[in-house]
């Protein structure tokens, strides 16, 4: 992300004024510089605790997947755990413990057919999962391809255009041509025949998403998995499936056990999640899991030494703090499978009912209702074209409700919508209040003759549904 700094009339950054505090004297302090000298702590504290006073109240952003909220115990292990480096393994065997233990309850939880085969590891979040998920699958297809003797130069990954926005880095980053399947009238997502149309012999894999950053609604794995078999038997084409379940794959398994998504299925090959979205951890962990080692091939791996054995380890960063993991197993244990289900149930339940009632207000119609990860986008009805949605989402922050408004992509980019996202802490009682300050809008933006914002002013205010830049799915 670029930061532009604010600047006066003369170009130059004014300095920040200091008032008093407990009788010391005035200070001034540069805004985009070192200070000359240090400061009393309590000062530079209070400083910085103004600034951030600015920010908005982040159990109100209605916009984040990620969680705002944890319990006074797990932050107490994250203050202790803050100065652990992940990486050291040596140093820090059990944190490291922690971490594998993590990767085997999740496998169970994903039903592989082996959990101690399976593979995997923490990472910053989803968004670096998802990479790690790419790359395995790009340098499979590369083995496969020179062991064919065929040319490993050109491939590409096939997947809906709703993907978040880390799959689009992936493909830049990582020279992969992105092969985006557009929205078309009510079809939102991906689904198999428009994902095996795009299918050729250098497709290093399908993205299927678990939980549409868009709409939030599951794409159909199954599904897809079965297209791609159909593919195999009839052109010879093995192509894998990558799930993108960085918020499903936390909501799947316990509000929908029978939802065929993970590895029951055998064209799964890995799967990514957020521990900090509906894992309920606070920024930032995520997980990526291999089905097993012939998933994830070894030249990817790095091998260190671990207490005299052998750790691999695969990842993008390096140093990071073992914080968030040791939060996630503390969550795990704290709510076990059953306290899951409660909390994911909550949210569901919240999220329904929340949809349900603003589908009575009049103005608006839903495009998905929180059935699915609690999580759901409406638009204005036909015939409301005095005020737009980016009207209601600024009318909104004016009580402190962060709701984004965005226009869908390519194909649809005639659909302008809201979208709420129901985390947990987010209760009935938020909803309702909530729902009073929109209903205290909506009669002063009934009185407007046409709207006053648009989609350019809703800035970058998408939270995963920005925009994405196809590029033609040629095969030249």
């Amino acid at each position: 992300m670029t930061v532009r700094h604010s600047r006066d009339d003369q170009g130059d950054s004014r300095d920040l004024a200091i008032n008093p505090v407990f009788s010391r004297e005035p200070l001034q302090v540069p805004r985009y510089a070192l200070p000359r000298a240090e400061m009393d702590p309590d000062t530079a504290y209070q400083i910085v605790h103004d600034e951030l006073m600015l920010d908005g109240n982040a159990r109100q952003n209605l916009a984040t997947f990620v969680s705002t909220w944890a319990e006074p115990q797990a932050r107490r292990l994250m203050d202790q755990c803050a100065a652990k480096n992940m990486i050291d393994k040596d140093e820090y065997p059990q944190t490291a413990e922690v971490e594998t233990r993590c990767v085997h309850m999740l496998a169970r939880l994903w039903h592989a057919e082996d959990p101690r085969q399976a593979v995997g590891c923490s990472t910053t979040g989803s968004s670096e999962a998802a990479m790690l998920g790419g790359l395995a699958l790009k340098r499979r297809w590369q083995h496969r391809r020179r062991a064919e003797g065929k040319p490993a130069d050109r491939p590409n990954l096939v997947m809906g255009i709703n993907v978040q926005i880390c799959w689009e880095k992936f493909a830049d980053y990582f020279e992969v041509e992105p092969r985006y399947v557009p929205m078309e009238g009510d079809r939102y997502h991906l689904t198999p025949e428009q994902a095996v149309e795009l299918c050729d012999e250098n497709t290093i894999g399908v993205v299927a998403v678990l939980g549409s950053t868009f709409d939030g609604s599951y794409e159909p794995v199954a599904a897809i998995a079965a297209a791609l078999d159909d593919l195999q038997e009839r052109t010879g084409l093995d192509i894998p499936v990558h799930v993108d379940g960085a918020s499903g794959g936390m909501i799947a398994p316990f509000l929908d056990p029978d939802l065929e998504w993970d590895f029951r299925l055998p064209r799964v090959a890995s799967i990514n999640t957020s521990g900090h979205k509906y894992g309920l951890v606070m920024p930032g962990v995520g997980w990526a899991l291999w089905r097993d080692k012939k998933a994830l091939p070894d030249d990817l791996v790095f091998h260190v030494n671990y207490l005299g054995g052998d750790m691999p380890t695969f990842a993008l960063n390096f140093s990071r703090p073992g914080a968030q993991v040791v939060a996630q197993y503390y969550n795990f244990l704290r709510l076990g499978f059953e306290g899951y289900r409660r909390v994911q149930q909550t949210c569901r339940d919240v999220a329904t009912r929340l949809a349900a009632e603003i589908a009575r207000l009049g103005p608006f119609e839903l495009i998905t209702d929180g059935s699915e990860i609690p999580v759901f986008a409406f638009r204005m009805s036909e015939g409301t074209d005095h005020f737009s949605v980016f009207d209601v989402s600024a009318a909104l922050r004016e009580s402190g409700w962060l709701v984004p408004a965005y226009t869908f992509p390519k194909n649809r980019t005639d659909l302008a919508v809201l979208r709420i996202v129901v985390r947990n802490g987010f209760s009935h009682d938020l909803a309702d209040l909530l729902l009073a300050d929109l209903r205290r809008v909506l009669p002063r933006l009934d009185k407007q003759n046409e709207p006053h914002r648009t989609a350019d002013d809703a800035g970058g205010f998408a939270h995963g549904a920005e925009t994405k830049n196809p590029r033609s799915p040629g095969r030249d």
